[in-house]
């Protein structure tokens, strides 16, 4: 197993911006410099702009460097919303354009990869370039010929999810899986090197679900309607494009889903780490490494 650096680094102190009536907490570090676009880091579904705190230490030194936590995750509001890609694309881009005032690489893990790649397609012009770690989002269905779906598995797919649209049912769920122990439990199967499971990553993960509308956010999961599919995104995309894959990720073939990357976006560049689903908080010094490296190499000199 990898040998990672795994000390507490506290989180920098961040401020809040008001959009569309609602509070956005956000973090800066690092100065602006002409030479060098700024950074955006996107966290993915449950966390917050703390799950960057490892990154935000070491790439402040040559970056400008933002994080922001998506409306209804970490300290920004949880109001009764519709949540999905297009809402979280358009608060990414405003803040973009309102707050950091010019074209930004953006990196998201997860759901933050997928809301990132939304803007980069959809909302070109604010987007310098694009990092996706183990992002979350669909691609079209392939369809084989003659292949008739599982009726018992689609009876029981239907079946949960019509019972987790009642209120109650994802009520009870939330608190089940907001638990410390069970928080605990989950990060020791999507995580690579078990010592970067910290009391205090536990905690990051944790104090956030105890605000008014966290239950709400959760139980829109599960009403939203899917997004725009991936290859879709990727056929607007025009800007360079990383991806770092975890590659023990037990949610997501990485090997597989980065194939299908490369079918739709050949150009892209990638690389595959000896980690779980977060590799960020897990590799953090390879992570901005290869993050580096390609902003410099791909975004500020293109071929």
């Amino acid at each position: 197993m990898q040998v990672t650096s795994t000390a507490a680094t506290a989180p920098i102190p961040g401020t809040y911006w008001q959009w569309r009536g609602q509070s956005i907490y956000y973090v800066k570090a690092g100065d602006r410099t002409p030479e060098r676009p700024p950074l955006l880091l996107i966290h993915g579904f449950g966390a917050s702009t703390d799950h960057w705190r490892k990154n935000i230490a070491e790439l402040q030194n040559e970056f400008e460097v933002w994080a922001i936590d998506l409306l209804g995750f970490g300290r920004s509001a949880k109001p009764d919303w519709q949540y999905g890609g297009d809402l979280w694309r358009d608060q990414l881009y405003d803040f973009i354009t309102e707050v950091i005032g010019q074209p930004t690489v953006l990196a998201g893990n997860s759901l933050g990869g997928y809301s990132a790649l939304c803007v980069a397609a959809q909302r070109p012009d604010a987007v310098a370039g694009l990092v996706l770690l183990n992002s979350a989002g669909p691609f079209t269905d392939a369809k084989v010929p003659n292949q008739q779906p599982n009726p018992l598995q689609k009876l029981v797919s239907d079946l949960s999810r019509s019972i987790l649209l009642q209120p109650w049912a994802s009520f009870l769920l939330f608190q089940y899986l907001r638990q410390r122990w069970v928080i605990r439990n989950t990060l020791e199967k999507v995580y690579f090197d078990q010592r970067a499971i910290t009391d205090q990553l536990v905690e990051e993960i944790y104090l956030p679900s105890c605000d008014a509308g966290a239950a709400t956010v959760f139980a829109s999961v599960f009403k939203t309607p899917q997004g725009e599919k991936i290859d879709v995104l990727l056929k607007k995309l025009t800007c360079p494009l990383l991806l770092l894959w975890g590659e023990a990720d037990p949610w997501m073939n990485a090997k597989e889903r980065g194939a299908k990357f490369r079918q739709y976006y050949p150009q892209l560049t990638e690389h595959y780490l000896q980690a779980g689903h977060c590799p960020h908080d897990e590799v953090p010094e390879q992570v901005n490494a290869a993050l580096r490296e390609w902003v410099l190499k791909e975004v500020l000199s293109p071929n």
